[in-house]
């Protein structure tokens, strides 16, 4: 790996996935679209649950954090692309693609985490429902949530450090929305072996150790759901953790489906497949949240008509 300092007046072009005008267009107006849904849910979740006493539970606070995060991930990346699609440079700095992709990493990273903690919330609620207002004290999701954004800051920091040591020759051209690794890692032209090594073992670690906490959670969640005598019951209970499943669901089959693989077997599908993993999992998220638990069904509708309302 080539130890060789960047230039720091050197630029990629970040082309696109189409040079097409009129298929740039469309682009444009429908990540807009998206981009303005993402930010008009993650936004009223948050304010439901900051404005409703009820949702002040260990729960909720993680699921604020998990919307604050999703908001954060699409702002570092669909803005510029929206630039982009309207504008004829295309040019990003290789500062600020280094910069485009650390809070890339990071964020993922947190959002991953942050999904194992609520997985552990749920496995405390249910299994241990006594010792639930203890064990999910409000300094321990504090301390939770902390460590979750030291690591998420830590991993994103190395994996950045380790590309400012790959040397990039050539034209720069980035046919693409955003400075994602796999790309990066495309256009190097010194030895790329290592640094991909250190990607795919540490990618393995950050995401998978979660995952099989995760797993392992919901093993004992639903043992404990099978051993209740009451089948209303056992349907209250599993619609709790409902929400959080289909959003691990749709977040870990995104992410297998493109970062779980060889960097050589790396195509254009697949760049597609980042794009609206990048787009679509925080976009999702929200309705997932709103359709699949009962707390949330009215809340942001609350949140938009109180201003409306007289005072009593």
């Amino acid at each position: 790996m080539d130890g060789d300092n960047q230039s720091e007046n050197s630029q990629f072009l970040l082309l696109g996935i189409s040079e097409s005008p009129e298929q740039q267009q469309i682009l444009f107006w429908m990540f807009l679209s998206m981009y303005l849904v993402t930010v008009l849910g993650n936004v009223l979740i948050i304010l439901a649950i900051s404005s409703d006493s009820h949702l002040h539970t260990p729960m909720y606070f993680f699921l604020a954090n998990l919307s604050f995060t999703d908001l954060f991930f699409v702002t570092n990346t669909i803005p510029k692309m929206l630039v982009n699609f309207q504008s004829q440079n295309k040019a990003i700095s290789y500062a600020g693609c280094l910069t485009q992709l650390y809070f890339l990493v990071s964020l993922v990273t947190l959002d991953n985490l942050i999904l194992a903690v609520m997985a552990y919330d749920r496995y405390v609620a249910i299994c241990c429902p006594l010792h639930y207002v203890t064990a999910m004290s409000p300094g321990l999701c504090v301390l939770l949530l902390s460590l979750c954004w030291g690591l998420s800051v830590l991993y994103g920091l190395l994996l950045t450090f380790l590309l400012t040591r790959v040397t990039f020759c050539g034209p720069r051209e980035i046919h693409y929305l955003f400075c994602d690794m796999y790309i990066l890692l495309w256009l190097a032209c010194s030895n790329t072996h290592i640094i991909h090594t250190v990607l795919i073992a540490t990618g393995c670690f950050i995401f998978l150790t979660p995952l099989g906490f995760m797993t392992t959670s919901y093993v004992r969640i639903v043992r404990t759901i099978l051993q209740m005598p009451s089948a209303s019951k056992k349907y209250k209970t599993f619609s709790t953790c409902a929400s959080h499943l289909g959003v691990v669901s749709l977040f870990y089959g995104m992410l297998a489906m493109v970062y779980l693989q060889p960097l050589h077997t790396y195509s254009m599908k697949d760049s597609v497949a980042t794009v609206m993993y990048a787009v679509l999992t925080p976009m999702m998220n929200p309705f997932i949240y709103r359709l699949r638990n009962k707390d949330m069904h009215g809340a942001p509708g609350r949140v938009l008509w109180r201003p409306f309302q007289r005072p009593k």
